[in-house]
């Protein structure tokens, strides 16, 4: 009787923060083949990572070999992943989505003859662009960004390899796909979090098929299983929503260029309000003008964030003329908080640090960080007296203001309380389109990747308090959006745009002139904050706030030990304590701020940490 050959593996369990584990088979499996495992009492899917020796413990057998794997370019991404933002393999791996072994078809040189006529200063930037591995094209709103972009792309289909397209995830708009569909037709594909899950099977099938060849997407689409990527464009590079707000903390941006560098993907990253980090380090074109005669003029409006008479007149005669207006605010629903009229308390959610919303549709005060819900009429939970007063107006606010002061005009809301669904999203914007609609009143998302080619007026309000953050990147995330906002109105011919501010002198300096605001603020940083340092959040939650407190004071323990031992040279703490949101969904919040010149001493610094139950944020963007 033969003897059966026993293999070992060792796996990682996909998402999972554990250490790999060993597990046996009587088949061999390459590595980085999915396969089911039992885990515990569970069958979970792991990832073989390597055949190991037959180890002293017993082990399990691992369930079944599944059809499935991941590709070269996905496990060099998953292994940079675990190292650079230090989290366990299982958990790097977890974010992707896995190639079939089957039915895979090798990618094809294609035909596209049809591509934009390019003026001499984008041929120019498209030159430039090949030229380098990573590129920035620093261009103005409407200068021919997007005819580069479709170029190249059509080089890269045509040269037998596949191309993505990444866009901050409120920017995938109907306009912008149906652009793409117009060069690339059925060899495009659209991936973001409000793709059902039939569409994203249908999506994967043809990608797999090599019918689709251009993956469109948010920072999601940078997990699909390419197994030919020749180009990544980063479009709206600057957009914080490239940055994952859970572990793994990853940046798509940048994770993008080091695909550049390692695996030899053309990475180019664009946008009119490019961040100071990457005009920093990347080599970066000029790309000037618009496609279009427009001019705009920009009026001031200084006063507390309300509507006011002047910005009423405005509204008023573009209303007249048969224009259409966008009016932004930060702030969605009625109000951001309410206080108690008689201690002057804020209602804060039972579980967040934070002032809940007031919704005056539902009658009830919602926490924007955790969903917590409640009747309005909240007694005051210092005094315990019941009567309060809305503070901080919102998008549902103003557009009740606004129908009550201009009855014969139709107006919609455009935020995330308003457009839930792809569906919603495409209504929304066809009708404003088709000019069923006067005044859009929408907060970030209404500043995003949309030509509305009948708005004269854009009305930009609240902006201070994005200026006031204590983020050593306020001002330049502020003049972001203050720009993309500016720039949804004249998009052909004459436009006005009014901001109401307290700090008039900052947008007049540099509203204009995104050029000098990058020079001025490069000095400012230096050499104190990124693009001149690295920085890293060790960022602790807890259920009890002294255990909390605990473990950021062991992780200083061991920071200040190494210090000592000279282990982190370069590495300085320059914080500790509660976070700024001090709570959030119940969990008590501590972190750690560390800063160095550059990435080693803080990766040496977080793998130090990595056992502790904290969350290591590389490069962080927030600091809430």
């Amino acid at each position: 009787m033969s003897r059966i050959s026993l293999y070992y593996y060792e796996i990682a369990v996909l998402g999972a923060r554990l250490k790999p584990l060993t597990y046996f088979s009587n088949s061999q499996i390459s590595p980085y083949q999915i396969v089911q495992i039992p885990v515990k009492n569970a069958q979970k899917r792991g990832v073989v990572l390597r055949e190991v020796p037959k180890p002293e413990f017993c082990t399990k057998e691992i369930s079944e070999i599944l059809p499935l794997n991941f590709t070269p370019f996905q496990v060099e991404l998953a292994q940079f992943i675990s190292h650079f933002y230090i989290c366990e393999i299982g958990v790097a791996f977890g974010v992707f989505e896995p190639n079939s072994s089957i039915n895979c078809a090798p990618c094809e040189k294609l035909n596209f003859t049809k591509t934009p006529n390019l003026t001499p200063e984008q041929t120019k930037a498209l030159n430039f662009a090949k030229q380098n591995a990573v590129s920035l094209i620093f261009g103005d709103t409407g200068s021919g960004k997007s005819e580069v972009y479709i170029s190249l792309i059509a080089e890269i289909l045509n040269s037998g390899k596949q191309a993505l397209f990444l866009m901050p995830e409120i920017s995938l708009t109907p306009q912008m796909t149906k652009r793409l569909q117009g060069y690339f037709g059925e060899a495009l594909g659209v991936w973001h979090s409000k793709i059902t899950p039939t569409k994203k099977r249908q999506i994967l099938a043809d990608f797999f098929a090599g019918k689709i060849r251009l993956i469109a997407g948010a920072r999601s689409a940078l997990f699909l299983p390419f197994s030919s990527l020749g180009a990544i464009i980063v479009d709206e590079e600057h957009d914080d929503s490239y940055k994952s707000a859970s572990a793994p903390r990853i940046n798509a941006r940048d994770l993008a260029i080091f695909a550049a560098h390692k695996c030899g993907v053309q990475t180019v990253l664009g946008s009119a309000t490019p961040s100071l980090t990457s005009f920093a380090k990347q080599p970066n074109f000029r790309l000037k003008g618009t496609y279009h005669a427009t001019h705009k003029r920009y009026i001031y409006d200084e006063s507390e964030t309300s509507l006011t008479p002047k910005i009423k007149k405005e509204i008023s005669a573009s209303l007249g003329a048969n224009r259409q207006v966008v009016v932004f605010l930060p702030t969605r629903a009625n109000f951001k908080y309410m206080v108690c009229k008689s201690c002057g308390e804020i209602i804060k959610c039972p579980f967040c640090s934070v002032g809940m919303s007031y919704h005056e549709k539902e009658k009830a005060l919602k926490c924007h960080y955790c969903g917590y819900s409640a009747f309005y009429k909240q007694p005051c939970a210092k005094c315990g007296k019941s009567v309060s007063e809305a503070k901080k107006m919102g998008t549902s606010e103003l557009l009740k203001e606004l129908k009550a002061n201009f009855p014969e005009a139709k107006i919609a809301k455009f935020d995330r309380d308003e457009i839930t669904t792809q569906r919603k999203l495409e209504a929304l914007l066809n009708d404003f389109n088709a000019h069923k609609i006067d005044i859009l009143v929408g907060t970030q998302m209404l500043s995003k990747g949309h030509d509305y080619h009948g708005v004269d007026l854009a009305v930009i309000m609240g902006i201070d308090e994005h200026l006031n953050y204590p983020d050593f990147r306020a001002r330049e995330k502020t003049l972001a959006l203050g720009m993309q906002v500016a720039g949804r109105a004249g998009r052909k011919g004459e436009g006005r745009v009014v901001i109401q501010t307290l700090q008039r002198a900052f947008f007049e300096d540099f509203l204009q002139d995104y050029d000098a605001f990058l020079e001025e603020e490069s000095e400012d940083r230096d050499p104190l904050y990124p693009p001149y340092t690295r920085l890293l959040r060790v960022l602790i939650s807890h259920k009890n706030e002294a255990e909390a407190a605990k473990i950021c004071a062991s992780g200083l323990e061991i920071l200040h030990g190494a210090l000592k031992a000279k282990k982190l040279n370069g590495l300085q703490i320059i914080g500790h304590g509660k976070a700024g949101i001090a709570l959030i969904a119940g969990k008590f919040r501590y972190e750690i701020l560390l800063r160095a010149t550059t990435h080693t001493p803080l990766l040496k610094a977080g793998a130090l940490l990595a056992h502790l139950p904290v969350e290591i944020d590389m490069d962080p963007i927030n600091f809430s």
